[in-house]
């Protein structure tokens, strides 16, 4: 998989150790973002990685920024993505086994070493399970196209 990567200043140390796991998983890694602790907008960043995303340059990407919220909102605001922040494995779990999330937005600030390569080797790793979880990423994707998501069915 190729996976796009972005962070704001507060994402640096998380992000080098993102890249890291995205190696050692033998994936690609497109980096947007930056390596310095210079204040930079992290809705820039997300927006970079998310188009990649949307685009189909990259298959998922991981966003980090101080709470990661942030990152979150800006990247759910691109067409065709599915940004899920996660705090630990199990919401990292369920973002792509339910929900079929394609960017996963973390903390630079609030989360450890050990904790991080969990969920990111998680997230990486889980696939999405389909079924009548399909049925609700299609109304997700209906709400995007400003439809109303109880108008589609099961068949759809």
């Amino acid at each position: 998989m190729i996976i796009a990567v972005a962070n704001d200043h507060r994402g640096v140390k998380a992000i080098e150790q993102v890249k890291a796991i995205i190696a050692q998983l033998k994936h690609e890694c497109l980096d947007f973002g930056c390596a310095e602790e210079s204040p930079v907008d992290y809705p820039d960043k997300a927006y970079e990685a998310a188009m990649a995303v949307s685009e189909k340059k990259a298959d998922r990407a991981i966003l980090i920024c101080g709470t990661g919220m942030g990152m979150c909102i800006a990247a759910n605001k691109v067409k065709g993505v599915r940004a899920a922040l996660c705090y630990d494995e199990l919401n990292a779990q369920v973002s792509r086994h339910h929900n079929d999330a394609n960017v996963l937005c973390l903390s630079g600030d609030l989360l450890g070493t050990t904790i991080l390569r969990k969920m990111v080797e998680t997230w990486l790793t889980t696939e999405f399970s389909g079924g009548r979880h399909q049925r609700r990423v299609n109304k997700i994707a209906a709400i995007e196209q400003g439809q109303d998501p109880r108008e589609i069915t099961n068949e759809q």
